[in-house]
């Protein structure tokens, strides 16, 4: 699997952004596929999943102000973001994993996961 992401760049605090992911090269019908973000000198933290089920699930951090989201076909993954804070720069990643999962109630972690893209910067100036 090939996931690449994009959509980032700079914003003010209080500013949105929509992050893009484009999977390819993977055939299974029922996947998950979530964000993460890894600030300067922090480890990476899962921030929002979405099942095959159409169900979702936030960081507390992000809820309210977050989306994630999918095309029709399933191809390419979303994060509407808004509001943003300084402190949620970083690098943003896309993710994936096979087969069907059991939603979750809580925010992604990174072993929840088998395939990552390179990531895109997200820098938010206050």
């Amino acid at each position: 699997a090939q996931l690449v992401e994009s959509g980032g760049g700079s914003v003010q605090a209080g500013g949105s952004l929509r992050l893009s992911c484009t999977g390819s090269g993977y055939t299974y019908s029922a996947f998950t596929m979530g964000w993460f973000r890894q600030a300067p000198g922090k480890e990476r933290e899962g921030i929002a999943a979405i099942f095959s089920t159409g169900d979702t699930a936030y960081a507390d951090s992000v809820k309210g102000r977050f989306t994630i989201s999918q095309d029709s076909a399933k191809t390419t993954l979303y994060l509407q973001m808004n509001s943003l804070k300084p402190e949620e720069t970083g690098m943003y990643y896309c993710a994936t994993r096979e087969g069907y999962t059991t939603p979750w109630h809580r925010a992604p972690r990174i072993n929840d996961f088998d395939f990552w893209g390179q990531g895109t910067q997200v820098t938010v100036v206050s």
